[in-house]
């Protein structure tokens, strides 16, 4: 069984790849932009290129069983198609929360016709990133929302979950939304980040067009969509599902647990 992981430079896809190996797979195909900086295992088959590229899709795509689809809006029906004609027998796609922007991203999978598994997470622990500048600068994060609380997801179980669903076939036509294990406004995650670097992190509420000045920066034309985002969070906190560690058979990354992997990223 021939596995091909796309988006493996970096991140998630490069996770999955790893996973993969870690299973038992012996047959993955990676598909990189930029092998160098992927540093791939011994072992995995490489084929450079990128989505926009169709003629690297469909050498990618030769011989495959089962694809790792990672994100990419501006070209899923064609590389979907290609999977179609090439034999894929299973896409499992990492996508985002139904009806909105990665929404794409499905429909381009189910309308292809190649059996499917859906990843929907919600927001990315490693968001919390974004705060890194202001941390390595201060002991202030000035952002906005403070309350606003939902349930991130490390990547690292989200790939973990992609290789365990690749290599199984009780997943077929299924959706997972996938949160983390807890719900945690942004106030305490800034906390739990200087409790783990030892300081005292004081949380500075943005609000008006100080916040949609400061998303712009960040963001571009999604900064006001995400901070639309943040203020319904605020109000209806985002529960966390147990979705994560019943296909990890395991307890799913904490936030704690993911801030002291990552700590270095803030010093």
């Amino acid at each position: 069984m021939r596995i091909l992981v796309t988006g493996a430079t970096a991140n998630i896809g490069r996770m999955v790849v790893d996973e993969l190996l870690e299973l038992g797979a012996t047959d993955v195909r990676a598909f990189t932009v930029d092998p160098a900086r992927a540093v791939l295992p011994p072992g995995v088959e490489v084929v450079t290129g990128f989505f926009d590229r169709p003629d690297r899709v469909a050498a990618a795509l030769d011989g495959v069983d089962r694809m790792y689809l990672a994100p990419h809006i501006p070209t899923v029906d064609v590389v979907c198609r290609a999977a179609a004609e090439a034999g894929v027998r299973h896409i499992v796609d990492l996508a985002g929360v139904k009806g909105l922007h990665w929404q794409a991203i499905e429909d381009a999978v189910e309308a292809c016709g190649v059996p499917y598994t859906h990843l929907e997470p919600g927001e990315f622990m490693a968001n919390s990133t974004n705060w890194a500048p202001q941390i390595k600068a201060g002991d202030e994060v000035r952002d906005a929302w403070g309350d606003a609380a939902n349930a991130p997801i490390a990547q690292e179980d989200i790939a973990a979950i992609a290789a365990r669903v690749l290599l199984s076939d009780d997943h077929l036509g299924r959706s997972y939304e996938l949160t983390g294990p807890e719900t945690i406004s942004r106030r305490q995650q800034v906390a739990a980040i200087g409790a783990e670097l030892g300081r005292k992190l004081t949380f500075v509420e943005l609000t008006g067009d100080a916040a949609a000045a400061h998303y712009r920066s960040l963001m571009g034309e999604f900064g006001d969509w995400y901070l639309t985002g943040l203020a319904q969070l605020a109000e209806h906190p985002q529960p966390a599902l147990p979705t994560a560690a019943a296909l990890l058979n395991r307890p799913a990354m904490s936030y704690a647990e993911w801030v002291r992997r990552h700590a270095d990223l803030f010093r």
